[in-house]
């Protein structure tokens, strides 16, 4: 029996705590209870939100529809060999938790991708990266429950229409499909271990290891994310807010004749990435409060809540960062956290 709760405080279920109130609310913790779900006149007749984690959003208002809290939980072994496994998470597991489990177990791939936030059914959608791997380098399959037809279908990793920060999911599909489940492939044996990423080299030098497990790999990870970034239960944040743009190489060219110390990453199509923190902070916008918001000290990618901020003025900050980037870089910042 499914359960529609009406004007629900959906703040605590968010990690940028801003107030916030859901006009109907349901929590999903069976295939079941969704399949009721969709048959229902307050489903049918209202736009509708799906909320995992509640780390990768910004409500700038009250939401005047039906929120859907993916709450499906399980981990399945659906195939194994010698040297690799296929596991099937469900989409309502925490992130975090899931590469300690994996670790834990010696299974290889997703260690670089410690600690950040959110459930597993919003690791697709944002294709989620950190540290020289994106999850879907170990992404086989995911599968849900198209919103408009009520069918399951499962997607292939090349279905997924994957892209820096962003799939199928999050453009086509938006707010059209419900993730129930993600199946990995890892490693058994023989990892990939990648410290490509300076800093989880610079931390193991310190630690004086040479040859690094996957176990290393995370627990380094672990160590600078929580240097970098702030706390969501301590200070209320989302992560990184904007995407690293993405410019043509004879634009990047122009723009070390101004800046010659403009970090770039030479990228495919004569193209380069550029960090967005590195052009925020050479805007002056770390560690700049303005009332109850502001931008993180240590990470300039980060806006944060410091009590009482409300989303409008999260955004307002989020505009004002955007509109002094394009003004002296030329660069237009997009958000990555997704705006409601």
């Amino acid at each position: 029996m499914i359960s529609i709760e009406e004007y629900k405080d959906i703040k605590p279920f968010t990690t940028f705590g801003v107030p916030v109130t859901a006009r109907y609310f349901s929590s999903i913790s069976s295939i079941e209870a969704l399949q009721q779900l969709i048959q229902h006149p307050i489903y049918q007749n209202n736009s509708r939100f799906i909320l995992g984690g509640g780390s990768n959003v910004l409500f700038t208002s009250d939401y005047n529809g039906l929120v859907i809290q993916n709450l499906l939980k399980g981990i399945t072994i659906r195939q194994e060999s010698d040297t690799s496994i296929d596991i099937e998470v469900m989409a309502g597991e925490n992130w975090h938790n899931l590469v300690m489990y994996c670790v834990q177990h010696n299974w290889g791939g997703i260690e670089n991708l410690s600690l950040i936030p959110g459930t597993v059914g919003a690791a697709p959608i944002q294709n989620i990266g950190a540290y020289g791997v994106e999850v879907k380098e170990v992404i086989k399959s995911v599968t849900g429950i198209d919103l408009e037809t009520g069918l399951f279908r499962t997607f292939l990793t090349h279905e997924c229409a994957f892209e820096y920060r962003d799939s199928i999911f999050k453009s086509k599909l938006k707010e059209n499909f419900f993730i129930s489940s993600v199946t990995l492939t890892l490693t058994k044996k023989t990892h990939r271990i990648n410290t490509s990423y300076g800093a989880i080299n610079d931390v193991l030098k310190q630690q004086h290891i040479t040859t690094p497990t996957i176990q290393h790999v995370s627990d380094a990870v672990i160590q600078i994310r929580s240097s970098k970034l702030p706390d969501p239960t301590k200070i209320g944040n989302a992560g990184s807010f904007f995407k690293n743009p993405t410019i043509p190489l004879a634009h990047y060219e122009q723009l070390q004749k101004s800046f010659p110390e403009i970090p770039g990453y030479h990228s495919v199509n004569q193209e380069v990435k550029v960090p967005a923190g590195w052009l925020i902070e050479q805007c002056g916008w770390k560690g700049k409060r303005i009332g109850d918001v502001g931008v993180h000290t240590q990470q300039a990618l980060v806006l944060v809540n410091y009590a009482h901020g409300s989303g409008k003025e999260i955004f307002s900050l989020a505009s004002n960062i955007i509109s002094s980037v394009k003004e002296k870089f030329n660069i237009a910042l997009i958000c990555e956290v997704n705006i409601k």
